[in-house]
């Protein structure tokens, strides 16, 4: 019987069991799992938007004045129906919250990505530096976390105008201070460890230690965070297209369409922004969740 294990099926071995203990470890909280089927399902229809809206809503050629403000299952003239409803200028709101959702995910995952390249980058090597370099970059992290977010948010916005690119902008701005402590925090703790000084010793570069050895060990609380942030940039952004300083009219939403409907309230025309805000809520609630169920997987003292 042949019992030869080659070293490549031993390493693939050895790679595939983490992995699966993540995968059974995650898979055990219902709740996770639900707001990963959820997201799934939410990252799907916008990815799809073109296909699965019934209309465009932001062709000009595909909307009727006359349908404005119709309420949920209503039939337009040419037979098509309105299952949410419609909005002020006639759009198919449910065509809008799919389009919606694109441009809500595209910032809060750009920007939160963008924010954590950052932040981990100068984390990383403040820590390493240590010394004047390392003491000036904190007093800046705590300069920047001493401001309420939405409020520079806000400034920055007023400055540069309304867009999606600028919002990004803004968001990562405000975000990368958390990413650049967190990451400075748990760098500072394997910095102390043999296997860098180790490295040192044999001469590896800054770049090599930085990026090789000590963000790999520093990834699990980056990896939460990053995941919690995207819910939180979905929202400020909302927010700020809300007040009027997020994307432009001709660039959709979640917190446009919810800004569109919210002088109609009390007048009952409620479904222009609440279904946008039913959409906004599953959505931030799905990726919190997930984010929960990771910082419990990931967490060493919760670990069997």
């Amino acid at each position: 019987m042949n019992t030869h294990v080659s070293q490549g099926q031993v390493e693939a071995v050895l790679v595939q069991t983490p992995l699966r203990r993540f995968a059974r470890a995650f898979s055990q909280s219902r709740l996770a799992m639900l707001g990963l089927v959820l997201f799934t399902v939410i990252a799907l229809a916008a990815l799809f938007a073109p296909l699965l809206a019934p209309q465009n809503p932001y062709d000009l050629m595909q909307l009727d004045i006359m349908d404005g403000r119709l309420p949920p299952g209503s039939r337009s003239a040419t037979g098509m129906v309105y299952w949410l409803g419609t909005d002020d200028q006639g759009r198919d709101m449910l065509s809008g919250i799919l389009y919606g959702l694109r441009i809500s995910l595209l910032v809060g995952v750009c920007s939160a990505l963008v924010a954590a390249a950052i932040g981990t980058t100068l984390g990383l090597f403040a820590a390493y530096a240590g010394g004047r370099i390392e003491s000036a970059l904190m007093r800046l992290v705590d300069l920047q976390l001493s401001f309420p977010t939405i409020l520079v948010a806000l400034m920055i916005l007023s400055f540069l105008g309304k867009g999606v690119f600028n919002v990004i902008l803004a968001l990562v701005i405000v975000e990368w201070a958390t990413y650049a402590r967190t990451a400075r925090a748990s760098a500072l703790r394997e910095r102390r460890k043999e296997y860098i000084e180790a490295a040192i010793c044999h001469g590896a570069s800054p770049l090599r230690i930085l990026f090789g050895h000590l963000l790999p060990n520093c990834m699990p609380p980056l990896m939460v965070i990053v995941t919690i942030q995207v819910g939180r940039a979905i929202a400020l952004e909302a927010t700020l297209s809300f007040l009027g300083l997020g994307v432009p009219v001709t660039e959709p939403s979640l917190g446009l369409l919810i800004a569109n409907g919210y002088q109609y309230m009390l007048s009952g025309k409620f479904w222009i922004s609440f279904y946008p805000g039913l959409a906004l809520l599953a959505t931030v609630v799905s990726i919190n969740l997930i984010g929960d169920q990771l910082r419990d997987v990931l967490n060493p003292r919760k670990r069997s």
